[in-house]
């Protein structure tokens, strides 16, 4: 899933937040995804009532977009947020985990596919992570990157890219593990094993034209209390997932492959284009003709 909504690290590294003023970021578009390699500073976003104190160690992950602000005391003044101002280079003391303030590590991820809402439609404004377990699991993906702006050789931007990418991975992981017995949506089904592998045969095998009967039987279930279990973890119904999944599919292949129409209409399992037509629309909102154009 995350393959196919195209995600992109738009910008990875870190900046530091004194104790003189305050940083506003203002609305964006995709993930933003922070970890605190020393100090501690206050995050508030805009229509989250309570702010949080993220401290060293704690990982957050910004899903929705909404504007927000990063300070040592909120009552301090604020001034909109530069990259080029605040960024980390070689030599600063934040590097060294020593001086005032708090330094900030981590990444802005673009959701270039249509359908980004599949991902963020589950998640909170904000995603704290700050376990013990939490820590330690992220703690490697954190040295790493820091290691790479104390002393940037080269592909150095291209490593912190992949270190940030593994850092919002990670943080994804963690976060279903803290609530896969509350959240609603394909990533927390994700976490029910037996919802797990009902979704695992319809992303393996999309043109197989599954029933909810023979979902059921795999997994030595009633169609009832199959049905019932994977409305309540996903959301929908797995008759409305499939088709859904089978859009998503077909949208990416008709963007990026040479594959003619049919082709990809019956590898979906649709036999008459028509139905494909009418089934792509309702999820795209236009013609497979058009959306690839």
């Amino acid at each position: 899933m995350l393959s196919l909504l195209k995600l992109k690290s738009y910008l990875s590294g870190g900046f530091r937040v004194d104790d003189e003023v305050g940083f506003e970021f203002q609305r964006y578009q995709g993930i933003k995804c922070y970890s605190v390699s020393s100090g501690s500073c206050w995050l508030s976003v805009e229509d989250v009532s309570d702010a949080v104190l993220i401290k060293e160690g704690d990982c957050v992950l910004l899903p929705r977009g909404l504007p927000f602000r990063l300070a040592t005391d909120l009552s301090l003044p604020h001034v909109r947020f530069a990259y080029e101002r605040a960024a980390l280079k070689p030599g600063d003391e934040v590097l060294s985990e020593s001086g005032r303030g708090c330094s900030i590590l981590g990444g802005h991820f673009l959701l270039t596919g249509r359908h980004s809402d599949v991902l963020l439609e589950s998640l909170p404004s904000i995603v704290h992570l700050r376990s013990e377990l939490d820590r330690e699991t992220l703690r490697w993906s954190l040295d790493r990157m820091r290691r790479e702006l104390r002393d940037p050789q080269p592909g150095e931007s291209l490593i912190a890219q992949q270190l940030a990418y593994m850092m919002l991975v990670q943080a994804l992981r963690l976060h279903l593990q803290e609530e896969a017995g509350r959240g609603v949506g394909w990533l927390f089904a994700l976490a029910d094993p037996q919802i797990r592998v009902a979704i695992k045969c319809m992303h393996d095998d999309p043109g197989h034209p599954w029933t909810l009967q023979e979902l059921a039987e795999r997994l030595c279930m009633s169609r009832t209390v199959f049905a019932q279990k994977f409305k309540r973890r996903v959301g929908m119904t797995s008759m409305e997932y499939l088709p859904r999944w089978r859009m998503l599919l077909a949208g990416d292949r008709l963007k990026r492959s040479d594959e003619s129409l049919s082709e990809i209409c019956s590898s979906l399992g649709y036999e008459a284009e028509s139905a494909f037509g009418r089934a792509f629309r309702r999820v795209w909102g236009c013609s497979p003709r058009e959306h690839r154009r």
